[in-house]
Order: C-alpha cells, then sequence, then structure tokens
C-alpha cells in the first residue's frame, strides 16, 4: 500500500526512459515496417559521432 501524505518519489531518470519507449511504440505503430536502426536513433534522439578522418 503507498504511504498517504503525499510522499511520491520522483526517478526522474526512468520518467525519461518511459517516455522514450513510449515515442517507440508510437513510432513503430506508424510505421509500414520494421523501424530500421537509423529511425530508432532518430525517435531516441541519437547522433552518431562523426569520424572527422
Amino acid at each position: 500500500m503507498a504511504p498517504v501524505g503525499g510522499t511520491a518519489v520522483q526517478d526522474h531518470v526512468a520518467l525519461a526512459e518511459i517516455e522514450l519507449c513510449g515515442e517507440l511504440i508510437i513510432a513503430a505503430s506508424a510505421a509500414e515496417d520494421r523501424l530500421s536502426p537509423e529511425s530508432i536513433d532518430e525517435v531516441l534522439r541519437v547522433a552518431k559521432e562523426r569520424d572527422p578522418a
């Protein structure tokens, strides 16, 4: 049972992960086929580091 009195604890990292999972689910449901690794990176806002060479 949850404690009474408004002692809710927020885990900001967990909340961010849940939000990203939700965005992936939305993108996957809107896609006609499987999401490519590049599409997943775009949804997750992951930028690949470019080799300057």
